[in-house]
């Protein structure tokens, strides 16, 4: 028997444009530095075929960190001509018919450009888990094979018998979690309906041009599981830091 079960993800996509920045003046209630660097100098100079950004003085360059505040030091030299942006190739899924015993998967591609001096990770979560369209029948998030090979919204596991059922993702491609071992291996999503918080998929703190990753999405039903219409939203946040 053929099943018309199918689903939507709809990939909501956070995109971060780095701009350049600028020396101000910096003060609180208590202090004000008047100066936008604390070196000997510094100054953006041009020409009309050159513009040179330069830094002078830095006695240390480093990342330190001390009682609510952080201090990015001697950064200049990695001047970022790479502005970060975050892309999904397709905001609308659909598994299509899907057949009891008879794994169906779908596939969505994320690009990463950034070249700042921080890094930059992609995270991803769910609203629920797979239902209807009134919410009274659900695919349950998958737990892959389950028993020693059972995976968790943090740990990929095998995930290739046809009678474990539920709906999950792998993943393969740059920055990406070290358990995604092989195409067999997968995750359930993190649920934010049950306050679960996102899951890195995507990280790392060098400067890139362009890293890529393919995400699959799988689902799997038994004979017992209700004909409807289901879908879900999966949200990518895509954040930098400098």
């Amino acid at each position: 028997m053929v099943y018309t079960s199918c689903f939507l993800i709809y990939a909501l996509c956070f995109m971060f444009h780095a701009s350049g920045t600028h020396a101000l003046n910096m003060d609180s209630q208590q202090y004000r530095i008047q100066g936008g660097n604390i070196n000997i100098g510094a100054k953006d100079s041009t020409s009309q075929t050159f513009n040179l950004s330069t830094t002078l003085g830095q006695t240390a360059a480093s990342q330190f960190e001390a009682q609510g505040y952080l201090i990015k030091a001697g950064f200049q030299y990695i001047h970022s001509i790479i502005p970060f942006t975050f892309a999904v190739s397709n905001g609308q899924i659909s598994l299509g018919n899907i057949k009891p015993n008879t794994p169906s998967k779908a596939t969505v591609k994320l690009t990463v450009s950034f070249g700042g001096a921080g890094e930059y990770q992609v995270s991803a979560a769910e609203n629920g888990p797979l239902r209807t369209l009134d919410g009274t029948n659900i695919i349950p998030d998958t737990q892959c094979n389950g028993e020693s090979e059972k995976c968790t919204e943090i740990k990929a596991a095998r995930w290739n018998s046809q009678k474990a059922y539920g709906f999950g993702y792998s993943i393969k491609g740059d920055d990406i979690p070290s358990d995604f071992i092989s195409p067999d291996h997968y995750r359930p999503f993190a649920d934010g309906l049950q306050n679960e918080k996102p899951v890195i998929i995507m990280q790392s703190d060098n400067v890139i041009k362009k890293r890529e990753s393919e995400i699959t999405f799988k689902t799997n039903i038994s004979r017992s599981q209700q004909i409807g219409i289901y879908q879900t939203i999966i949200n990518f946040v895509a954040i930098p830091s400098f």
